[in-house]
């Protein structure tokens, strides 16, 4: 897969794990920044990363900072982007079972590195398993489409 990734300075060092990670997986990177640990904004990175998925350029997204809320809040902000706040391998699982999610948010200051790999394997390995659950994926893009113009 092709996995779009971003991060604000205090998910940075989770992300230079977790690109380690993917590589190792066979994975394609693209590394939207940020590229230190020098305070930066977060929007404009997630939805970066977000439009790359909704695009079709990157199979999957991974938005990091402190705690992830904010990085998964501004990448929902897309069109077609259904990030998730996944800070167990539970919650990756089901994510991506019954949201179909295509982003994962992962907070740096909340999640050690080995767990953070875990969660992400989790959500990469699990497919969605649709029935019920494609009904409300598809309400959730109707809703997304009603402020459209």
């Amino acid at each position: 897969m092709k996995i779009a990734i971003g991060s604000d300075h205090a998910g940075y060092r989770l992300k230079e794990h977790l690109k380690v990670v993917l590589k190792a997986g066979g994975h394609a990177v693209e590394d939207f920044g940020t590229h230190s640990e020098e305070a930066v904004d977060y929007p404009p990175i997630c939805a970066a990363v977000g439009r790359a998925v909704a695009a079709g350029t990157a199979d999957r997204g991974v938005v990091l900072g402190g705690s992830g809320q904010g990085e998964q809040i501004a990448a929902n902000k897309v069109r077609g982007v259904r990030a998730a706040l996944c800070n167990d391998p539970r919650t990756a699982r089901l994510a991506r079972e019954h949201n179909d999610a295509n982003v994962v948010a992962m907070g740096g200051r909340i999640v050690a590195d080995e767990l953070a790999a875990e969660i992400l394997k989790t959500w990469l390995e699990t497919p969605f398993a649709g029935g019920r659950h494609e009904r409300r994926v598809r309400q959730i893009a109707e809703i997304e489409g009603e402020g459209a113009a």
